[in-house]
């Protein structure tokens, strides 16, 4: 009997020392509630009678659900990967503007705004100076959005490469803690001994799943295996760790992750990591390339009416902005950024004294034939234009001039985009939102700005059509206008903006929910522990009285 109470005393006073331990973490991070397991000791056969030989400690359980665990795991993967999604949505819209009075829907508007002022003062070149310095304002304005999304995409793609860092060490962290928890447990995981252990590992593998998705299985051993798609990071004792390599894309060197091990590739859907890589590849990258798309459109479709329109004065000479890879390959397959087509321009060649002017056709046959039109057979035909010089430099750029003084000539009803293509009297330079510009040809006379349609100075029909041309729908648009274009890559990023941070938002609420659920499972109740401390203290209370009780008995027994 004394032993039995012995024993008692043993169990109740680990059972207090848990309660404790309950009392003292209730407001640890990550920590789980812990219950003190108890069974029945052997019995022991005296006479005909089975003897119980009290109780006896099984171990120290924490109290987890598994699969509530799991889930909270993968909710607050979700939950960080659409947060830094919804992050990058409202950067982005703050980066277009469109909510002040400098955005570029304002600045486009004022930029064909001041080309009908040309319309209506067709003979002024302080008006073609003020459309010109519109444009510049407005080329300004495109390229410095086109920095900041390239920048913005470049700090996502940083960020990848920090965060992959802090995911090698929670890998190694609980590769470690696989071994101490083994080592502790001893293979039987059934008593759950290394309670605190524990606790550090479910920490480290929540923190992980908040910086990319992961799935992790319990062996019989007490250990965790965590896998990323089919690709196992921990097992037992061993981490493999994650590298990160670079390939250029979009003019940018961006991070790939891929196992150190074995050199495949990992592509983390969840987590911060995640939302960081779907940021950077889907959200950010098709913003540029859209942005991008409306910038060329713009310069091209305008360039194409100004190249063959005429300014107040014609060329004495001028140079090609875009180069050929080979003056002998046909021009649709030379490299031009902008690629022209199967048609025609006209060269006007003006006396400039008498004004008289001839118009030559120039055909540009680009049908997939052997004798298409090649940069050289421009040259020629330029070059046998009575009054033209036409020649290739060492850059095999086209070079077209005057043979003589007193002669000028401009160009028009280019049916074949080949003068947008090679940059011949075009407005805009460049061949995206990164570069676009003005001529400084224009720039350095504003009287080039071509506003003719029907020769040199001498009508507004030019002006005309590029002033409607932000409101024409276009082919290569679908039948969107160039305004429309820009107007609707605005709206969905908004509607994406805000849908991202109402899906956020229903993400909170089902990640608490779980989180609720999981802490009442494994968070401590102060109520709960008061009762348990309570038992135990009767427990021992009666535990030492039968100890006193039946030592009083063995004394008597021993006088007798």
């Amino acid at each position: 009997a004394i032993n039995i109470g012995a024993q008692a005393l043993d169990a109740n006073q680990i059972g207090m020392r848990v309660v404790a331990n309950n009392i003292a973490n209730t407001n640890t991070p990550g920590y789980i509630r812990q219950t003190l397991n108890l069974g029945t000791a052997v019995s022991q056969k005296v006479g005909n009678l089975n003897v119980g030989l009290g109780v006896r400690t099984l171990g120290v359980q924490q109290h987890v659900d598994l699969f509530v665990a799991s889930r909270l795991r993968d909710a607050k993967s979700d939950l960080e990967a659409g947060t830094q999604q919804r992050d990058v949505l409202q950067e982005l819209e703050g980066v277009l503007g469109e909510l002040n009075d400098t955005d570029l829907s304002t600045g486009l508007t004022r930029f064909f705004s001041s080309i009908n002022d040309i319309v209506n003062q067709p003979e002024s070149a302080s008006v073609r100076n003020v459309a010109i310095l519109e444009a510049k304002r407005l080329t300004s304005d495109i390229r410095s959005v086109a920095g900041q999304l390239r920048e913005m995409r470049t700090q996502v793609n940083d960020q990848v490469k920090g965060e992959v860092d802090e995911v090698n060490r929670l890998l190694d962290e609980i590769a470690k803690l696989n071994v101490k928890i083994l080592q502790t447990e001893g293979g039987n995981a059934a008593g759950n001994a290394a309670v605190g252990l524990r606790d550090q590992r479910l920490l480290a593998l929540e923190r992980l799943s908040e910086l990319m998705d992961v799935k992790a299985t319990e062996q019989e051993s007490g250990t965790i295996s965590v896998y990323a798609g089919g690709d196992f990071l921990v097992f037992d004792g061993t981490a493999r760790s994650i590298s990160i390599e670079t390939e250029s894309n979009r003019g940018i060197a961006i991070n790939r992750l891929v196992l150190t091990e074995t050199g495949s590739t990992l592509r983390p859907e969840g987590g911060v990591i995640g939302g960081l890589l779907a940021s950077r590849d889907e959200t950010l990258a098709e913003a540029i390339d859209r942005f991008d798309q409306f910038a060329r459109t713009l310069a091209y479709e305008f360039n194409r009416v100004h190249s063959s329109s005429q300014g107040l004065v014609g060329f004495g000479s001028i140079t090609s902005v875009e180069r050929v890879s080979s003056i002998d390959t046909p021009l649709d397959e030379a490299g031009l950024s902008y690629v022209p087509e199967n048609g025609s321009f006209s060269v006007l060649v003006r006396d400039v004294a008498s004004g008289q002017t001839r118009t030559i056709e120039i055909p540009v046959s680009l049908q997939g034939l052997d004798d298409d039109t090649t940069l050289a057979d421009i040259r020629d035909a330029l070059d046998a234009v009575d009054g033209l010089s036409a020649s290739i430099d060492s850059n095999r750029r086209l070079r077209i001039s005057t043979e003589r003084e007193g002669l000028d000539f401009a160009f028009a009803d280019d049916t074949s985009g080949l003068l947008a293509s090679l940059g011949i009297g075009t407005f805009f330079t460049g061949t995206g939102a990164g570069d676009i510009d003005i001529g400084s040809e224009l720039l350095a006379d504003p009287r080039r700005f071509a506003a003719s349609q029907e020769g040199i100075g001498t009508d507004a029909r030019g002006a005309e059509a590029l002033a409607s041309l932000g409101d024409r729908p276009i082919d290569s648009l679908g039948g969107l206008a160039i305004t429309q274009v820009y107007e609707r890559l605005t709206i969905q990023i908004t509607q994406a903006s805000a849908s991202a941070a109402a899906e956020v938002d229903g993400l909170t609420v089902y990640k608490n929910t779980i989180e609720a659920q999981h802490l009442s499972v494994t968070g401590v109740s102060l109520d709960e522990e008061a009762i348990r401390l309570m038992t135990y203290q009767r427990a021992f209370q009666a535990s030492a009285r039968v100890i006193q009780t039946a030592s009083d008995l063995f004394e008597v027994l021993v006088n007798l």
